[in-house]
């Protein structure tokens, strides 16, 4: 991987997210050479995925260099590549552009889209993980609007205004919502021929309220900030197929749709290589200890979303949210300070400084350990956060006049096909 050779200690870690790039930028001063390993060149501030996919903002915005960020850093290196195993015995990372040796190796490669095991709706389904998928839906969303302006047959013309989200998490409230403001606010200009009242948004959850990891508070006000923005959402409903013309319901019911959303849930992003002990199956997780350490393993770590650490408050692992993921790359980067020192390294407590999901223009939700609220001031808040977390100054202005445009005009500036996507057939 042409990485120089070094008498430093040399600490590798796998991806390039929230935990990935808090570990590294604390780790500028440490006398150690630090190597990147990403299969992609950039973060992605993944809370805003949604906007880009419907329009609201352009996939630069939400982006920003990996080597941009962490220039700073000395004896720094980056690979653009993809992990394909690891030998924890020999030490060394395998990847698609070679081989690496490490003395200790960070695992953040957080998650990636389940299934459960559903091979059609893993092929015709549109998952939103990342910026190229992001793309695809918005690309999809107004091919269909311009193939639905250009229809004549009324059952087809419906199958293409049809928009299903399967997971009412708050991915899947998010990208109701905002689909719901295209509808109300920017389509009506654009597709002046259309019958609006065609377009149709269906938000299906399985459990029975929307933002399950929320508040029932939350979920009440989101549920109706959504029934008011004309969302059809369907509660204790599973969606068991998709053929990529045709979603089925667990009460047998089908409803044609060419806009097929996947939102339901994610899986941890594992590497081989690692013992059966070490990964719990069913989440595709590691399980750590209170240092992060991989069980079974004294130089391995993980971190953010592909760690487990089972502690008496979070039985079933922390949240596979930002904030967790940034605290540990935080505390690790301390405890990496105390093993190369011969101090003590200190346990993980996570700070749990609350949840909000925004629902569109002034509608969002926030859970506070001692207040719980939506509305405006929510909205506001969740603006604030989001804007201040995003990663470089540019992104932050850039984001910050796209969102005051949209709000002042009713607009969404966004809505080009750059690449046209293909379905699966």
């Amino acid at each position: 991987m042409n990485i120089p050779k070094t008498e430093k200690k040399r600490v590798v870690v796998i991806g390039g997210g929230f935990a990935g790039i808090s570990l590294a930028k604390r780790l500028k001063d440490l006398d150690v050479q630090l190597v990147l390993i990403d299969k992609q060149n950039y973060h992605t501030f993944q809370p805003l995925l949604y906007q880009v996919s419907t329009s609201g903002l352009e996939p630069d915005s939400i982006a920003y260099p990996l080597r941009k960020v962490l220039k700073k850093l000395k004896n720094f290196y980056f690979r653009w590549a993809t992990v394909t195993h690891v030998d924890p015995k020999k030490q060394i990372v395998f990847t698609t552009k070679g081989s690496l040796s490490y003395d200790y190796l960070v695992m953040a490669t957080g998650t990636k889209t389940n299934y459960f095991g559903n091979a059609d709706i893993e092929k015709y389904a549109m998952p939103m993980k990342n910026i190229p998928q992001a793309l695809n839906i918005r690309s999809l969303m107004l091919q269909n609007f311009e193939k639905a302006d250009d229809c004549t047959d009324s059952e087809e013309r419906k199958a293409l205004l049809n928009f299903c989200i399967i997971g009412a998490g708050p991915t899947g409230v998010e990208l109701a919502g905002a689909f719901a403001e295209l509808k109300n606010n920017v389509f009506p200009k654009d597709y002046r021929h259309l019958n609006m009242a065609e377009m149709q948004i269906h938000l299906y959850e399985g459990g029975g309220r929307v933002l399950p990891p929320m508040s029932s508070k939350a979920s009440d006000k989101a549920l109706r900030f959504l029934q008011k923005l004309g969302v059809n959402v369907h509660l204790n409903t599973i969606v068991q197929d998709y053929d990529g013309e045709t979603l089925t319901l667990n009460n047998k019911e089908t409803i044609a749709t060419k806009n097929c959303i996947w939102t339901a849930g994610v899986t941890g992003a594992a590497i081989e290589g690692f013992g059966n002990d070490a990964l719990v199956d069913r989440v595709n997780r590691y399980k750590v200890n209170e240092f992060n350490q991989v069980e079974g393993y004294t130089n391995i770590f993980a971190i953010g979303d592909i760690a487990l650490m089972q502690t008496k408050e979070y039985p079933k692992g922390h949240p596979q949210v930002a904030q967790p993921a940034i605290q540990q790359g935080e505390l690790l980067a301390k405890n990496l300070r105390g093993l190369l020192t011969g101090n003590k390294m200190k346990p993980f407590n996570y700070y749990d400084k609350g949840t909000m999901a925004t629902v569109g223009r002034n509608k969002a939700v926030v859970d506070l350990k001692k207040a719980k609220f939506g509305g405006f001031l929510a909205w506001y808040i969740w603006m604030f956060v989001h804007l201040m977390a995003l990663v470089g100054f540019r992104n932050r202005v850039i984001v910050f006049f796209n969102w005051m445009y949209n709000y002042i005009n009713f607009d969404k500036a966004a809505r080009l096909i750059v690449r046209p996507f293909t379905p699966k057939e």
